[in-house]
């Protein structure tokens, strides 16, 4: 039965887990000005990620390492120090997003500028992560995640055209009002939002705090196969929601109250409280993952002391390089940066660094010295492989899609 409670749990987690602020940015603002045309990338962000957390677990798991470790080891220091710039930088940007997601949603709650609560939620989750345990941190902002749900339930109160809805989704087309540049610069921010590097950073180093062994192997599959595809349902109840409501009055989503607007119509002040909660937990989680990344990202490549399961006095360049990395988020909002505006820069140059990390960890599932028998079976090399030259062309694309499309304005 306890076995039986984690593997639940777990699920749950991933769940709560999987949205972030650039999955509720990204969703909302793709079904704002394409409908469900854009649909199929969550989809195939979800196996992208499955794929990925579930081989970084399993390196995990088995060799007891995480990744930046074997990055390191395995491309040699030259090579890994471009890989550790470009996914520090990305890892960086993305907790500057998402401390701002973190403060936008604490303005729906109470109304206060989202500049005051900047500070106060980097301190939060300094605190947090400095006494919190790990497993408690996990389960209890995943588990509160799940007021997103709230949008599933949305969809059905606002009583859709669903052979539209359906008909959108499965024979996507290139709306009248945009162009083919940005149908694609959108699709690749949308399968960056699933597919985000520090998602992959914080699994398989939490594979490592919580001690996984060959054992563990099972749940971990299942937390990934169950939970994950029903968070990817959650965020295309997301743009099914602006599709429904922000498409058709051309209301394009430049701030967290409007995607919850449609929620706000389907359910009134329940529904929305629901949703504020969500937002409040997904946004404070992934503050937390992508804030752990930073730290393991370094210290594991430099082979320092890391971890939550030491002391900060026992691990305090660990410790020293989160909090200089949340200085850094305060000081860029501070700024008045728009948090919705560097979340969509955040997701798309995700996309351009996965390759970085995707690559190696794919080799080292492959390789028996540190997986043994336990390496990539010819089934999940075929769709591992398949994904690398999609993420790939993603990568290549993004950057001359974001100066054609002038970011997808």
């Amino acid at each position: 039965m306890k076995q039986l409670l984690a593997v639940a749990l777990g699920v749950l987690t991933a769940i709560g887990g999987f949205l972030d602020i650039g999955d509720l940015v990204t969703s909302s603002v793709v079904g704002s000005r394409f409908g469900m045309a854009l649909v199929w990338v969550i989809v195939l962000g979800v196996i992208g990620i499955c794929v990925f957390a579930q081989m970084s677990g399993r390196v995990a798991a088995i060799s007891g390492r995480a990744t930046f470790e074997i990055i390191r080891e395995r491309l040699g220091a030259r090579m890994a120090v471009a890989n550790l710039g470009a996914s520090f930088l990305i890892n960086l940007l993305t907790l500057t997003a998402e401390v701002g997601g973190v403060a936008l949603a604490l303005q729906l709650a109470s109304s206060i500028e989202p500049t005051l609560w900047v500070p106060v939620a980097a301190f939060a989750v300094w605190l947090v992560i400095w006494r919190v345990k790990f497993s408690i941190m996990e389960n209890v902002t995943g588990l509160l995640g799940l007021s997103l749900i709230v949008f599933a339930v949305a969809v059905f109160l606002l009583h859709p055209d669903w052979a539209s809805l359906t008909g959108q989704a499965m024979s996507p087309s290139v709306p009248a009002t945009e162009t083919g540049a940005t149908y694609w610069y959108y699709a690749i921010a949308l399968f960056g939002s699933a597919m985000t590097p520090y998602e992959v950073f914080f699994f398989s180093s939490g594979g490592v705090e919580e001690k996984w062994t060959k054992k563990d192997l099972g749940q971990s599959r299942v937390n990934v196969l169950v939970g994950f595809p029903l968070g990817g349902i959650l965020s295309i109840a997301i743009a099914a929601c602006a599709t429904i409501v922000l498409l058709p009055q051309g209301i394009q989503v430049t701030s967290l109250s409007q995607v919850a607007l449609p929620v706000s119509e389907a359910g009134g002040k329940l529904a929305v409280a629901f949703v504020i909660v969500g937002m409040v937990a997904a946004t404070f989680g992934a503050t937390l993952e992508t804030t752990l990344s930073s730290g393991y990202t370094i210290a594991q490549f430099f082979g320092w002391s890391w971890g939550k399961f030491r002391r900060p006095i026992k691990a305090a360049r660990f410790h020293l390089v989160m909090i200089l990395c949340l200085l850094f988020a305060i000081g860029v909002l501070a700024t008045g940066a728009d948090p919705v505006m560097i979340t969509e820069y955040s997701v798309v140059f995700s996309a351009i660094a996965l390759p970085l990390t995707y690559l190696p960890i794919l080799l080292v599932a492959n390789d028996k010295q540190y997986m043994g028998d336990e390496v990539n079976g010819r089934a999940t090399n075929a769709v591992a492989l398949a994904f690398l030259v999609i993420i790939v062309v993603a990568s290549l694309a993004a950057i001359p899609l974001m100066i054609i499309t002038g970011a997808g304005a």
